[in-house]
């Protein structure tokens, strides 16, 4: 258990409220459906393994059943590695709700081995940021409906984008072409990409007169989920157990990792603020590259087109 970890405080129901959470069949993810469930939400499950997030669905129903005044949950097909998976949930989603209150883009890929998604990005970058970008623009005239003070969208990003961990745009080689693949890199690149594209989001939602929208991407914190898998392929065998091994005391549950992204999703201390990153339920600074509006717009711009949505695309008449 992770010996410093905050917690949410807010005692704020979401009844009435619909919610949309990615990769959440284990992990910090379900945990926050729970919170969200035990709250009085609809929750949305957009999840790629249907059984394990219908498994998933009936494990957190069967651990509310006697607590009062629940909310719903609902799986739906989404895989972040194909665009056009991220199209037909985006549609499916949008055909069936008249509103989102939340986003939680919580699904994500940690230092797997190099390998392209079905559009031929990056696994990392593509799954992490390319999917969530076009997930979340075709989602926003959803969000932008609801009458939520505010309506939120929370990217669960990582400390990995910080430069000492290589977390830095290349704009010349996004998706790892050109040079000699580094897993870590194309992580951290990939989570900094989390933040610049909360950062752009929310002046652009602010600057059309958007104001009860608003955006949040955080660190967890260092969790005991799944997302580690990839450790032993990438690096040597026994690496993921000499992780975990060695971060015992420092590594956190899912519930303790859950706690920034259910702080940003629903805690009345931050509603008024967006385009900010948070750590332990609080916000801070993330680093000076996460700070850079020219490549947070950049990052937009390359974004708009890799996605098939085109430079003239805008969200307020898409």
């Amino acid at each position: 258990m992770g010996v410093l970890s905050s917690k949410c405080r807010s005692t704020a129901r979401l009844d009435g409220k619909t919610v949309v959470i990615t990769g959440c069949n284990t992990g910090i993810g379900k945990e926050c459906v729970k919170e969200f469930y035990l709250r009085g939400a609809k929750v949305i499950m957009a999840c790629r393994n249907l059984e394990k997030a219908t498994s998933a669905q009936t494990e957190v129903e069967d651990e509310c059943k006697n607590a009062p005044n629940v909310g719903s949950i609902q799986v739906v097909k989404l895989d972040l590695t194909s665009l056009r998976s991220v199209r037909e949930c985006a549609k499916k989603i949008s055909d069936n709700e008249e509103k989102i209150d939340i986003l939680l883009n919580n699904a994500g890929v940690m230092m797997c081995p190099k390998d392209t998604t079905e559009d031929n990005f990056e696994m990392q970058i593509g799954t992490n940021h390319f999917g969530h970008f076009l997930f979340t623009l075709l989602l926003l005239p959803r969000i932008i409906a609801s009458n939520s003070q505010p309506a939120r969208i929370v990217n669960v990003s990582s400390m990995a984008h910080w430069r000492i961990f290589g977390g830095k745009m290349n704009f010349d080689d996004l998706n790892w072409k050109t040079r000699r693949y580094n897993s870590i890199n194309a992580y951290a690149q990939s989570k900094l990409a989390n933040v610049l594209f909360t950062k752009e989001l929310a002046r652009r939602l602010q600057e059309a007169g958007i104001n009860h929208v608003h955006t949040y991407s955080l660190h967890p914190g260092v969790i005991k989920t799944e997302l580690g898998r990839n450790l032993d392929q990438t690096f040597f065998k026994g690496v993921t157990f000499l992780f975990l091994t060695f971060t015992t005391f420092m590594c956190k549950s899912p519930q303790q990792g859950a706690q920034t992204s259910i702080y940003c999703s629903l805690s009345e201390d931050c509603a008024k603020e967006t385009g900010l990153y948070y750590q332990e339920c609080s916000k801070t600074n993330p680093s000076y590259r996460a700070r850079n509006k020219e490549d947070a717009k950049r990052l937009w711009e390359e974004s708009l087109l890799l996605t098939g949505l085109g430079p003239d695309y805008n969200f307020l008449n898409p």
